[in-house]
């Protein structure tokens, strides 16, 4: 059951990171193309997570997550950069 449920996060992540992607392509802007990469990367984990074993508190998994937050942060800050540029 944790594995099935694990993978409809997978799941959700790549089809919430394909809209993201969807969004970028009609307006240009630059942090949707951010908040598609950073789901993905949490997609990556979740799937990362589903095949191994190990406690989750006790891998490096954790790296793949703070980089998936760290690229959504980088995106708002680059968003709030571009528009004090247009002003």
């Amino acid at each position: 059951m944790n594995q099935f449920l694990q993978g409809c996060l997978v799941m959700a992540c790549v089809v919430i990171g394909l809209l993201f992607l969807r969004f970028w392509k009609r307006t240009r802007d630059r942090l949707f193309a951010f908040f598609a990469m950073a789901f993905w990367l949490l997609g990556a984990n979740w799937l990362a997570l589903s095949m191994t074993r190990s406690d989750e508190a006790n891998t490096s998994l954790y790296l793949v997550r703070l980089a998936a937050f760290v690229v959504i942060l980088v995106g708002i800050a680059d968003k709030n950069r571009t528009n004090r540029r247009r002003a």
